[in-house]
């Protein structure tokens, strides 16, 4: 195969409608547009935004605008007395282990440590945040915190 033997496929390309261009052609005189009204007009038609006359949607919802930020980060909270509820055994408290004894949908969510309750026992924490009063309690009951990357 060479430069010159390449070929756009079979009905890839298809050449434009010359209208207007007298009757022989079969699309004169009117262009194909009808006789006469809006859009027999150049740059004649409705726009996206028009609903016949009624009050278009942008409008009826003010509420609506802004955006969505897509990299916005939501995390799982955890409080700590959840945490109390269950024996880790000295192992370090992980997402993962939060995924299996089920305060996580999903191991690979982000998770944020909430202060919300009384630790008691010294427990090594890995999540990806953590709050102020959360990082004081862990650390008062004796244990170590360790935060993660996203």
């Amino acid at each position: 195969m060479k430069l010159h033997d390449l070929r756009p496929n079979q009905g890839a390309k298809k050449k434009r409608k010359r209208v207007g261009r007298g009757a022989g052609a079969g699309q004169g005189k009117t262009a194909g547009r009808g006789t006469k009204g809006q859009k027999a007009r150049s740059g004649g038609g409705k726009g996206v935004y028009f609903e016949g006359g009624q009050l278009p949607l942008a409008r009826r919802l003010p509420y609506k605008r802004g955006f969505t930020n897509i990299r916005k980060i939501y995390y799982t909270p955890v409080n700590l007395k959840s945490l109390t509820e269950f024996d880790f055994g000295g192992e370090a408290v992980t997402p993962e282990v939060l995924n299996e004894i089920g305060l996580l949908k999903k191991a690979t969510d982000p998770v944020v440590i909430l202060g919300d309750g009384e630790l008691s026992t010294p427990l090594t924490i890995k999540a990806h945040r953590f709050s102020v009063s959360a990082k004081e309690k862990i650390e008062a009951a004796g244990g170590t915190i360790e935060v993660l990357s996203i």
